[in-house]
Protein backbone atom coordinates (compact mmCIF):
# COMPACT_ATOMS: atom_id res chain seq x y z
CA UNK A 1 0.00 0.00 0.00
CA UNK A 2 2.46 2.05 0.91
CA UNK A 3 4.93 1.92 -2.06
CA UNK A 4 1.42 2.67 -4.47
CA UNK A 5 0.91 5.79 -2.37
CA UNK A 6 4.52 6.48 -2.98
CA UNK A 7 3.99 5.59 -6.66
CA UNK A 8 0.99 8.04 -7.39
CA UNK A 9 2.59 10.93 -5.41
CA UNK A 10 5.42 10.53 -7.82
CA UNK A 11 3.43 10.05 -10.78
CA UNK A 12 0.97 13.35 -9.91
CA UNK A 13 4.39 15.10 -9.45
CA UNK A 14 5.73 13.92 -12.75
CA UNK A 15 2.64 14.81 -14.05
CA UNK A 16 2.39 18.72 -12.61
CA UNK A 17 5.66 19.50 -13.57
CA UNK A 18 5.40 18.26 -17.18
CA UNK A 19 2.34 20.47 -17.39
CA UNK A 20 3.96 23.31 -16.53
CA UNK A 21 6.39 23.36 -19.64
CA UNK A 22 3.49 25.09 -21.20
CA UNK A 23 3.87 28.34 -18.75
CA UNK A 24 5.57 31.35 -19.99
CA UNK A 25 7.97 32.65 -17.07
CA UNK A 26 7.49 35.77 -14.97
CA UNK A 27 9.70 38.65 -15.19
CA UNK A 28 10.09 37.04 -11.63
CA UNK A 29 11.78 34.01 -12.48
CA UNK A 30 14.98 33.10 -11.27
CA UNK A 31 17.65 30.70 -12.90
CA UNK A 32 20.73 30.07 -10.11
CA UNK A 33 23.48 27.14 -10.45
CA UNK A 34 23.27 25.64 -7.38
CA UNK A 35 26.96 23.85 -5.77
CA UNK A 36 27.07 21.38 -3.54
CA UNK A 37 30.15 21.02 -1.09
CA UNK A 38 31.92 16.98 -0.92
CA UNK A 39 31.02 14.47 0.93
CA UNK A 40 32.08 11.67 3.46
CA UNK A 41 32.17 8.92 0.83
CA UNK A 42 34.62 8.81 -2.25
CA UNK A 43 31.63 9.30 -4.76
CA UNK A 44 30.97 12.56 -3.25
CA UNK A 45 34.23 13.89 -2.97
CA UNK A 46 34.49 16.36 -5.76
CA UNK A 47 30.83 17.84 -4.53
CA UNK A 48 27.86 18.24 -6.99
CA UNK A 49 26.13 20.75 -9.16
CA UNK A 50 22.46 21.49 -9.81
CA UNK A 51 20.35 23.93 -11.26
CA UNK A 52 17.62 25.68 -9.97
CA UNK A 53 14.49 27.11 -11.92
CA UNK A 54 12.26 29.53 -9.61
CA UNK A 55 9.38 31.47 -10.69
CA UNK A 56 7.09 32.58 -7.55
CA UNK A 57 4.30 33.66 -9.76
CA UNK A 58 3.85 29.53 -10.42
CA UNK A 59 4.89 28.65 -7.20
CA UNK A 60 7.65 26.88 -9.23
CA UNK A 61 10.89 25.69 -7.08
CA UNK A 62 12.96 22.73 -8.42
CA UNK A 63 15.99 21.86 -9.08
CA UNK A 64 17.48 19.63 -11.89
CA UNK A 65 20.70 17.60 -11.12
CA UNK A 66 22.90 15.12 -13.36
CA UNK A 67 24.51 12.35 -12.53
CA UNK A 68 22.16 10.33 -10.97
CA UNK A 69 22.75 6.59 -11.04
CA UNK A 70 20.70 3.41 -10.08
CA UNK A 71 23.14 0.62 -7.92
CA UNK A 72 20.00 -0.99 -8.26
CA UNK A 73 19.89 -1.54 -12.22
CA UNK A 74 20.84 -4.85 -13.72
CA UNK A 75 24.95 -4.99 -15.26
CA UNK A 76 25.04 -1.59 -12.63
CA UNK A 77 28.97 -2.94 -11.57
CA UNK A 78 30.07 -4.86 -14.58
CA UNK A 79 29.04 -1.80 -16.95
CA UNK A 80 30.83 0.61 -14.50
CA UNK A 81 33.91 -1.70 -14.49
CA UNK A 82 33.71 -1.43 -18.59
CA UNK A 83 33.22 2.14 -18.49
CA UNK A 84 29.96 1.71 -20.51
CA UNK A 85 27.65 3.33 -17.25
CA UNK A 86 24.98 5.86 -18.49
CA UNK A 87 23.81 8.22 -16.22
CA UNK A 88 20.84 10.49 -15.69
CA UNK A 89 19.18 13.64 -15.37
CA UNK A 90 16.81 14.32 -12.44
CA UNK A 91 14.44 16.73 -10.64
CA UNK A 92 13.41 17.80 -7.15
CA UNK A 93 11.97 19.93 -5.22
CA UNK A 94 14.39 22.72 -3.70
CA UNK A 95 13.50 22.84 -0.27
CA UNK A 96 13.88 18.64 -0.22
CA UNK A 97 16.75 19.43 -2.68
CA UNK A 98 18.45 21.99 0.33
CA UNK A 99 17.62 20.04 3.12
CA UNK A 100 19.22 16.68 1.96
CA UNK A 101 22.54 18.38 1.71
CA UNK A 102 22.21 20.16 4.58
CA UNK A 103 21.70 17.16 7.02
CA UNK A 104 24.69 15.80 5.18
CA UNK A 105 26.65 19.30 6.26
CA UNK A 106 27.55 19.91 2.68
CA UNK A 107 27.96 23.46 1.82
CA UNK A 108 25.21 24.86 -1.21
CA UNK A 109 26.22 28.05 -2.71
CA UNK A 110 23.76 29.66 -5.03
CA UNK A 111 24.82 31.88 -7.52
CA UNK A 112 22.44 33.61 -10.05
CA UNK A 113 23.02 33.52 -13.55
CA UNK A 114 22.17 36.42 -15.79
CA UNK A 115 20.09 35.07 -18.14
CA UNK A 116 16.94 37.42 -19.60
CA UNK A 117 13.33 36.18 -19.53
CA UNK A 118 13.72 34.51 -23.29
CA UNK A 119 16.71 32.48 -22.04
CA UNK A 120 15.10 31.05 -18.94
CA UNK A 121 12.01 29.62 -21.17
CA UNK A 122 14.84 28.36 -23.27
CA UNK A 123 16.57 26.90 -21.03
CA UNK A 124 13.14 25.47 -18.52
CA UNK A 125 11.79 24.15 -21.67
CA UNK A 126 15.45 22.61 -22.45
CA UNK A 127 15.48 20.81 -19.06
CA UNK A 128 11.91 19.52 -19.41
CA UNK A 129 12.61 17.79 -22.59
CA UNK A 130 15.92 16.33 -21.00
CA UNK A 131 13.81 14.21 -18.28
CA UNK A 132 11.44 12.52 -20.57
CA UNK A 133 12.01 8.71 -20.00
CA UNK A 134 13.45 8.39 -24.00
CA UNK A 135 16.13 11.54 -23.06
CA UNK A 136 17.17 11.62 -19.57
CA UNK A 137 20.09 8.34 -19.76
CA UNK A 138 23.67 10.10 -21.30
CA UNK A 139 27.41 8.72 -21.17
CA UNK A 140 29.25 9.42 -18.36
CA UNK A 141 33.06 10.80 -18.34
CA UNK A 142 34.49 12.12 -15.28
CA UNK A 143 36.25 14.76 -16.98
CA UNK A 144 33.89 15.64 -19.83
CA UNK A 145 30.34 14.62 -19.32
CA UNK A 146 29.42 14.96 -15.99
CA UNK A 147 26.77 17.06 -13.70
CA UNK A 148 29.17 20.23 -13.69
CA UNK A 149 30.10 20.09 -17.46
CA UNK A 150 26.41 19.23 -18.78
CA UNK A 151 25.11 22.31 -16.74
CA UNK A 152 27.98 24.67 -18.05
CA UNK A 153 26.69 22.65 -21.53
CA UNK A 154 22.96 23.55 -21.29
CA UNK A 155 23.97 27.61 -20.09
CA UNK A 156 26.00 27.82 -23.29
CA UNK A 157 23.22 26.32 -25.11
CA UNK A 158 20.13 28.77 -24.26
CA UNK A 159 22.20 32.02 -24.32
CA UNK A 160 22.15 34.24 -27.24
CA UNK A 161 25.82 35.62 -26.56
CA UNK A 162 29.09 33.36 -26.70
CA UNK A 163 30.57 32.73 -22.83
CA UNK A 164 34.23 33.99 -22.32
CA UNK A 165 35.55 32.50 -19.33
CA UNK A 166 37.38 34.53 -17.73
CA UNK A 167 41.07 32.74 -15.24
CA UNK A 168 41.14 33.67 -11.62
CA UNK A 169 44.12 36.20 -10.75
CA UNK A 170 47.08 34.46 -9.86
CA UNK A 171 45.63 31.28 -10.40
CA UNK A 172 47.79 28.67 -12.19
CA UNK A 173 46.25 25.86 -14.66
CA UNK A 174 46.27 22.58 -13.60
CA UNK A 175 46.99 18.99 -14.83
CA UNK A 176 43.53 16.77 -14.44
CA UNK A 177 45.39 14.68 -11.85
CA UNK A 178 46.23 18.31 -9.88
CA UNK A 179 42.81 18.95 -9.91
CA UNK A 180 41.49 15.64 -8.69
CA UNK A 181 44.18 16.20 -5.42
CA UNK A 182 42.57 19.32 -4.53
CA UNK A 183 39.21 17.42 -3.09
CA UNK A 184 41.24 14.10 -2.87
CA UNK A 185 44.49 13.94 -0.35
CA UNK A 186 47.01 12.17 -2.30
CA UNK A 187 47.83 9.93 0.93
CA UNK A 188 44.54 8.71 1.75
CA UNK A 189 43.20 5.46 0.25
CA UNK A 190 40.77 7.04 -2.32
CA UNK A 191 44.05 9.65 -3.41
CA UNK A 192 45.76 6.47 -3.77
CA UNK A 193 43.25 4.49 -5.80
CA UNK A 194 43.21 7.32 -8.38
CA UNK A 195 46.46 7.57 -8.57
CA UNK A 196 46.88 4.08 -9.17
CA UNK A 197 44.10 3.28 -11.60
CA UNK A 198 44.47 6.43 -13.72
CA UNK A 199 47.51 6.49 -16.45
CA UNK A 200 49.24 9.34 -17.53
CA UNK A 201 47.00 11.04 -19.85
CA UNK A 202 45.15 12.98 -16.60
CA UNK A 203 49.43 14.34 -16.37
CA UNK A 204 48.22 16.77 -18.79
CA UNK A 205 47.93 20.02 -18.32
CA UNK A 206 43.80 20.91 -18.27
CA UNK A 207 42.30 23.87 -20.25
CA UNK A 208 40.74 27.02 -18.73
CA UNK A 209 37.23 25.15 -19.87
CA UNK A 210 38.48 21.97 -18.88
CA UNK A 211 38.54 23.17 -15.30
CA UNK A 212 34.86 23.05 -15.07
CA UNK A 213 34.39 19.41 -14.81
CA UNK A 214 34.90 20.02 -11.14
CA UNK A 215 32.28 22.05 -9.49
CA UNK A 216 33.78 23.57 -7.33
CA UNK A 217 36.11 25.59 -10.27
CA UNK A 218 32.14 25.66 -12.18
CA UNK A 219 31.49 27.78 -8.98
CA UNK A 220 34.44 29.96 -9.12
CA UNK A 221 35.27 30.23 -12.88
CA UNK A 222 31.81 30.75 -13.96
CA UNK A 223 31.53 33.61 -10.80
CA UNK A 224 34.68 35.39 -12.62
CA UNK A 225 33.03 35.13 -16.55
CA UNK A 226 31.29 37.38 -18.97
CA UNK A 227 28.74 37.02 -21.98
CA UNK A 228 30.70 38.24 -24.63
CA UNK A 229 28.54 40.78 -26.53
CA UNK A 230 26.59 42.08 -23.60
CA UNK A 231 29.70 42.10 -21.31
CA UNK A 232 27.35 41.58 -18.33
CA UNK A 233 28.54 38.97 -15.70
CA UNK A 234 27.47 35.14 -15.97
CA UNK A 235 26.52 35.66 -12.42
CA UNK A 236 24.55 37.96 -11.03
CA UNK A 237 24.46 37.18 -7.49
CA UNK A 238 26.09 34.65 -5.05
CA UNK A 239 24.20 33.41 -1.75
CA UNK A 240 25.81 31.06 0.59
CA UNK A 241 22.25 28.74 1.08
CA UNK A 242 23.74 26.03 4.31
CA UNK A 243 27.72 26.83 5.24
CA UNK A 244 28.17 23.81 6.66
CA UNK A 245 31.18 21.64 5.87
CA UNK A 246 32.41 18.06 6.88
CA UNK A 247 36.04 18.32 6.57
CA UNK A 248 37.80 15.48 4.47
CA UNK A 249 39.10 12.97 6.91
CA UNK A 250 42.64 12.38 6.67
CA UNK A 251 44.29 10.33 9.68
CA UNK A 252 48.02 9.47 9.19
CA UNK A 253 48.65 6.95 11.01
CA UNK A 254 45.85 4.64 8.91
CA UNK A 255 47.51 6.45 5.34
CA UNK A 256 48.81 4.24 2.71
CA UNK A 257 51.63 6.11 2.92
CA UNK A 258 51.85 4.80 6.23
CA UNK A 259 50.86 1.40 5.83
CA UNK A 260 53.34 0.78 3.07
CA UNK A 261 56.25 2.60 4.91
CA UNK A 262 55.44 -0.44 7.65
CA UNK A 263 55.13 -3.31 4.86
CA UNK A 264 58.54 -1.89 3.45
CA UNK A 265 60.45 -1.59 6.59
CA UNK A 266 59.16 -5.19 7.37
CA UNK A 267 60.34 -6.13 3.94
CA UNK A 268 63.90 -4.50 4.17
CA UNK A 269 64.89 -6.04 7.77
CA UNK A 270 63.75 -9.62 6.18
CA UNK A 271 66.30 -8.78 3.45
CA UNK A 272 69.08 -7.72 5.73
CA UNK A 273 68.50 -10.82 7.18
CA UNK A 274 68.26 -12.89 4.24
CA UNK A 275 71.98 -11.64 2.98
CA UNK A 276 73.16 -12.26 6.52
CA UNK A 277 71.95 -15.90 6.14
CA UNK A 278 72.58 -15.83 2.69
CA UNK A 279 68.87 -17.33 2.32
CA UNK A 280 65.65 -16.70 0.83
CA UNK A 281 62.16 -15.94 2.25
CA UNK A 282 59.98 -17.54 0.24
CA UNK A 283 56.89 -16.25 1.34
CA UNK A 284 58.13 -13.36 1.23
CA UNK A 285 58.90 -13.08 -2.54
CA UNK A 286 55.64 -14.81 -3.22
CA UNK A 287 53.33 -12.17 -1.66
CA UNK A 288 55.88 -9.31 -3.50
CA UNK A 289 55.70 -11.10 -7.07
CA UNK A 290 51.50 -12.23 -6.33
CA UNK A 291 50.74 -8.91 -5.08
CA UNK A 292 52.30 -6.88 -7.59
CA UNK A 293 51.54 -9.29 -10.27
CA UNK A 294 47.46 -9.04 -9.36
CA UNK A 295 47.61 -5.19 -9.39
CA UNK A 296 49.10 -5.26 -12.96
CA UNK A 297 46.98 -7.75 -14.03
CA UNK A 298 43.85 -5.31 -12.95
CA UNK A 299 45.97 -2.26 -14.70
CA UNK A 300 45.93 -3.83 -17.58
CA UNK A 301 42.46 -4.57 -17.81
CA UNK A 302 41.47 -1.58 -17.13
CA UNK A 303 43.96 0.22 -19.78
CA UNK A 304 42.92 -2.75 -22.07
CA UNK A 305 39.97 -4.35 -21.52
CA UNK A 306 37.61 -1.13 -20.63
CA UNK A 307 36.08 1.84 -22.53
CA UNK A 308 37.56 4.15 -19.24
CA UNK A 309 39.78 6.59 -21.13
CA UNK A 310 41.73 8.15 -18.70
CA UNK A 311 43.38 4.26 -17.51
CA UNK A 312 45.41 4.17 -20.81
CA UNK A 313 49.14 4.90 -20.44
CA UNK A 314 49.64 3.57 -16.75
CA UNK A 315 53.06 3.26 -15.83
CA UNK A 316 52.56 1.86 -12.77
CA UNK A 317 52.40 -1.49 -14.72
CA UNK A 318 56.09 -0.54 -14.39
CA UNK A 319 56.27 -1.62 -10.57
CA UNK A 320 53.10 -3.62 -10.84
CA UNK A 321 54.05 -5.89 -13.57
CA UNK A 322 51.75 -8.78 -14.42
CA UNK A 323 54.47 -10.87 -15.81
CA UNK A 324 55.54 -11.61 -12.08
CA UNK A 325 52.29 -14.09 -12.22
CA UNK A 326 54.25 -16.17 -14.45
CA UNK A 327 57.56 -16.59 -12.01
CA UNK A 328 55.75 -17.81 -9.20
CA UNK A 329 55.77 -21.28 -10.02
CA UNK A 330 59.90 -20.72 -10.12
CA UNK A 331 60.11 -18.91 -6.42
CA UNK A 332 58.44 -22.41 -5.49
CA UNK A 333 61.44 -24.31 -6.84
CA UNK A 334 64.82 -24.15 -5.12
CA UNK A 335 66.43 -24.29 -8.61
CA UNK A 336 67.80 -21.40 -9.98
CA UNK A 337 67.11 -20.62 -13.54
CA UNK A 338 68.98 -18.41 -16.10
CA UNK A 339 65.58 -16.97 -17.31
CA UNK A 340 65.05 -15.89 -13.85
CA UNK A 341 67.58 -13.78 -13.29
CA UNK A 342 67.23 -12.10 -16.85
CA UNK A 343 64.00 -11.39 -15.54
CA UNK A 344 64.58 -10.10 -12.45
CA UNK A 345 67.14 -7.68 -14.23
CA UNK A 346 64.31 -6.63 -16.19
CA UNK A 347 62.36 -5.98 -13.23
CA UNK A 348 65.21 -3.42 -11.69
CA UNK A 349 65.13 -1.88 -15.09
CA UNK A 350 61.35 -1.37 -15.21
CA UNK A 351 61.87 0.47 -11.72
CA UNK A 352 64.38 2.24 -12.93
CA UNK A 353 62.45 2.95 -15.66
CA UNK A 354 59.44 4.26 -13.73
CA UNK A 355 61.62 6.80 -11.59
CA UNK A 356 62.53 8.44 -14.91
CA UNK A 357 59.13 8.65 -16.05
CA UNK A 358 57.85 10.36 -12.52
CA UNK A 359 61.14 12.62 -12.70
CA UNK A 360 60.65 13.86 -16.37
CA UNK A 361 56.54 14.44 -15.38
CA UNK A 362 55.21 11.83 -17.80
CA UNK A 363 53.16 10.37 -15.16
CA UNK A 364 52.68 11.65 -11.40
CA UNK A 365 52.76 8.73 -9.11
CA UNK A 366 51.37 8.61 -5.45
CA UNK A 367 53.83 9.14 -2.97
CA UNK A 368 52.63 6.12 -1.08
CA UNK A 369 54.21 3.89 -3.64
CA UNK A 370 58.06 5.83 -3.02
CA UNK A 371 58.51 3.08 -0.13
CA UNK A 372 57.19 0.59 -2.18
CA UNK A 373 59.45 1.50 -5.23
CA UNK A 374 62.61 1.53 -2.46
CA UNK A 375 61.91 -2.32 -0.87
CA UNK A 376 61.33 -3.91 -4.61
CA UNK A 377 64.64 -2.08 -6.13
CA UNK A 378 66.21 -3.82 -2.62
CA UNK A 379 64.40 -7.33 -2.98
CA UNK A 380 65.12 -7.30 -6.74
CA UNK A 381 68.81 -6.85 -6.54
CA UNK A 382 69.12 -9.36 -3.55
CA UNK A 383 67.50 -12.08 -5.41
CA UNK A 384 70.02 -11.25 -8.31
CA UNK A 385 72.65 -11.31 -5.33
CA UNK A 386 71.18 -14.96 -4.22
CA UNK A 387 70.55 -16.12 -7.41
CA UNK A 388 74.10 -15.60 -8.90
CA UNK A 389 75.59 -17.10 -5.76
CA UNK A 390 73.88 -20.44 -5.94
CA UNK A 391 74.25 -20.32 -9.81
CA UNK A 392 78.41 -20.27 -9.04
CA UNK A 393 78.11 -23.22 -6.47
CA UNK A 394 76.00 -25.47 -8.80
Amino acid sequence: MNRLVCFLIVLFSTQCLLSSAQLKMSTYSEVSLLTIGPGDQLNDAFGHSGIRIKDPMFNLDIVFDYGRYDFSAEGFYINFAKGKLDYEIGWTNFERFISYYSAQKRRVTSQIIELDLDEKQRLFELLQQKIQPQNKTYPYDFFYNNCATKIKDDIIEVSKNPLILVQPEGFSLMTFRELIRTHVPSNSWGGFGIDLALGSVIDQQASLEEHLFLPSYLNLILGLSKFEVSDKNVVKETRVLSSLQNPYPNNFWSSPLFVFGILSIISLILTVLNYKSGRRSKILDLLIFFTTGFVGLILTLLWFGTDHTATAYNYNMLWACVFNLMFIPTLLNNKVHIRFVGYLKFTVLLLFLMLLHWLTGVQSFNVAVLPLWIALMTRYFYLIHWCNNNLKSA
